[in-house]
């Protein structure tokens, strides 16, 4: 009997937990302070590395996340912001780039560790993905404009 009720309990804690981490929104394992080091190509065939920091903050339950990154290099510098929501893995939001104040929405979709939008805005348009393994998180944006790309590889701080 008693080992009957131990298993019973250790059944119901162990859904109990996995019922948790089944409703914990997409956006947490994002959450927290991140740095590192990457490349940027701007539309002129130079490159340069870059230098950057992030600070991600899910809300609660995970489905919202407020996204700060910047990154600077000897000669060029951006400093991205978003707020994204996710519906059953659906993202749509805003976002800003404060050096050159121009912002508008993004859509896209979070699937497991990785995050892949577009956002645009007048006159602009990129592809951004954020792909989180662990304490490694990597920042893939392509676009037509002045910067054409930017690849980025950060750990947890």
């Amino acid at each position: 009997m008693k080992t009957t009720i131990i298993s019973m309990t250790v059944a119901a804690l162990t859904m109990l937990a996995a019922t948790a981490s089944a409703q914990a929104g997409p956006f947490k394992q994002f959450d927290g302070s991140w740095s590192g080091a990457g490349t940027v190509s701007l539309a002129n065939g130079s490159k340069e590395k870059i230098r950057c920091r992030a600070n991600h903050k899910a809300d609660e339950t995970g489905d919202k996340l407020t996204l700060a990154l910047r990154c600077a290099s000897d000669s060029y510098k951006f400093d991205l912001s978003s707020d994204v929501s996710s519906q059953a893995g659906a993202l749509s939001g805003t976002w800003s780039e404060a050096s050159r104040n121009i912002h508008g929405n993004l859509q896209g979709r979070v699937d497991g560790g990785r995050i892949t939008v577009f956002v645009e805005a007048a006159g602009f348009a990129a592809n951004l993905s954020i792909i989180t393994r662990g304490q490694q998180q990597s920042v893939s944006i392509t676009s037509k404009g002045e910067i054409r790309s930017v690849s980025i590889t950060m750990v947890k701080a």
